[in-house]
């Protein structure tokens, strides 16, 4: 933690109170000048900080800002998470990837503030403004078969899903196979990627986006789906750091409920988020498409669909339509 982070746990263990200059110098083991060094800067990044003479400071509010240590206070469970707060990338997937390649260890997070370059499910852009959405990767490495990796995308939707339910109210609903929807509209998406061999997975990425104060000004207008936030939705904003928060930790708890009994259970709570089950949907395959009723995933996360003859299609790719 830098001094600036640390500065910041004290004010946010304090409560609101006032802590003198003198305790902060002796915590930190800096001096009184590099204090109030720290203290502006804080200012600057737009933290109200009263100071008051014989008292000290107190942190009366703070921006939404996204910062590490802030992120994870509170954090517990198995996953030792390492994150990486960063103002502007072109992608947290390519930066995280670069880092995994050099044995970066699971765990490991990188948020961005703003992607330049963000983008979905087959090179799709993802609009990726400043200072209120989260764009985030996650770095897992699971001993798991090439074939399996797949089902760590369903993972990653049931957990922002569930964030996103505990932090807004909000009816979320998952959309095969990487998105979310609230009301028809797309609020999340997914983009895993993976490195492996032919029996082996080296690592798994979790690309996750998801839309929270957004206004409806920020959102291209050439997009291919309606899209819509969780401001646009509910009518106020949520806090970034509560959210980021809340998703890694249905992140951990579900990966360590894959690693102890499988994809069955996320499958099955994946389903149980889902409004495409039993219904008739039309699958674009680009080209042609088919037309069925939604009857589950298979272990591979491939789409079950059955046609009118019964026949009972595996759907690996391809935009679904309800009717």
């Amino acid at each position: 933690m830098t001094s600036r982070d640390q500065i910041l746990s004290l004010f946010r263990q304090q409560s609101g109170a006032f802590i003198s200059g003198q305790k902060i110098s002796q915590e930190l083991n800096i001096s009184r000048a590099a204090v109030w060094k720290q203290v502006e800067q804080l200012r600057q990044l737009g933290f109200d900080i009263e100071a008051r003479r014989s008292q000290g400071y107190r942190l009366l509010q703070g921006p939404d800002l996204l910062l590490a240590d802030e992120i994870t206070t509170g954090l517990t469970g198995a996953i030792d998470w390492s994150l990486d707060c960063v103002a502007d990338t072109g992608s947290t997937n390519q930066d995280l990837r670069q880092r995994a390649e050099k044995g970066a260890p699971e765990g490991t997070v990188i948020v961005a503030d703003r992607q330049s370059a963000g983008r979905g499910r087959l090179g799709r852009r993802w609009a990726s403004p400043a200072g209120v959405n989260l764009y985030c990767s996650i770095l897992l490495r699971p001993h798991i078969l090439p074939s399996q990796a797949p089902q760590l995308t369903f993972l990653s939707a049931v957990a922002a899903a569930r964030a996103l339910i505990e932090i807004s109210q909000l009816p979320v609903r998952v959309k095969w196979p990487n998105d979310l929807l609230v009301g028809g509209r797309k609020i999340a998406g997914m983009l895993n990627e993976m490195s492996a061999e032919t029996e082996q997975v080296h690592f798994v990425l979790l690309g996750i986006g998801v839309n929270l104060n957004m206004t409806a000004e920020q959102f291209p207008e050439d997009l291919r789906y309606p899209a819509t936030s969780v401001l646009l939705e509910s009518g106020r904003t949520i806090s970034r750091t509560a959210f980021t928060r809340s998703l890694l930790t249905h992140i951990d708890r579900l990966y360590q409920l894959y690693l102890d009994e499988g994809f069955w259970a996320i499958r099955r709570r994946w389903e149980g988020l889902s409004d495409l089950l039993d219904r008739t949907v039309r699958v674009d395959l680009n080209p042609g498409c088919l037309q069925g009723t939604v009857v589950g995933l298979d272990d591979d996360g491939a789409l079950r669909l059955q046609t009118a003859d019964g026949t009972i299609e595996r759907i690996l790719a391809g935009d679904v339509t309800p009717i």
